[in-house]
């Protein structure tokens, strides 16, 4: 699915006890451990932590300024993990933050990163039986574009 970014973007408000955190060590860890828990109901693989991590350091296509994680008072609750490709790579929204708009926000944040680089539109892969997620993408104004098979060995 696509998002192009000629269309406005909305700033998203994170209202307390919401925040977002800082990309760093600490975050990190608890962005990986949501992202596992959430590619295991939703599908896809996240690899072990520190391959995961060491990727920001070595792989071009990630910046750990695309990396946007969500807390809230018991720790981070959603992360948005995008690659410099303009592609939102996981999205995972903590069971106890799903359906309070945290992933349409966390979603626009993402696009407004992307527009402030410069970039024409946002892409990501989407599988074609996750109706919740397909409906989340159309609500912030995502398109389809490209239906194709997934490849399963892209484990990051």
């Amino acid at each position: 699915m696509r998002r192009s970014l000629s269309e406005p973007v909305s700033v998203p408000l994170w209202q307390p006890p919401l925040r977002r955190m800082p990309f760093d060590r600490n975050s990190a860890l608890a962005a990986h451990r949501l992202l596992a828990e959430g590619t295991a109901v939703g599908g896809g693989r996240v690899s072990d932590f520190e391959t995961w991590l060491c990727a920001f350091e070595s792989d071009p296509e990630f910046d750990p300024q695309l990396c946007f994680v969500i807390a809230d008072t018991q720790g981070a609750i959603a992360v948005c993990q995008c690659w410099n490709s303009a592609f939102i790579r996981h999205l995972v929204v903590h069971p106890r933050g799903q359906r309070q708009g945290i992933a349409e926000r966390l979603l626009n944040l993402a696009f407004g990163a992307f527009a402030a680089r410069g970039e024409g539109h946002v892409d990501l892969n989407v599988m074609e039986s996750n109706i919740r997620a397909r409906r989340l993408y159309e609500r912030v104004g995502m398109r389809y574009v490209q239906r194709g098979e997934l490849d399963p060995a892209r484990a990051l």
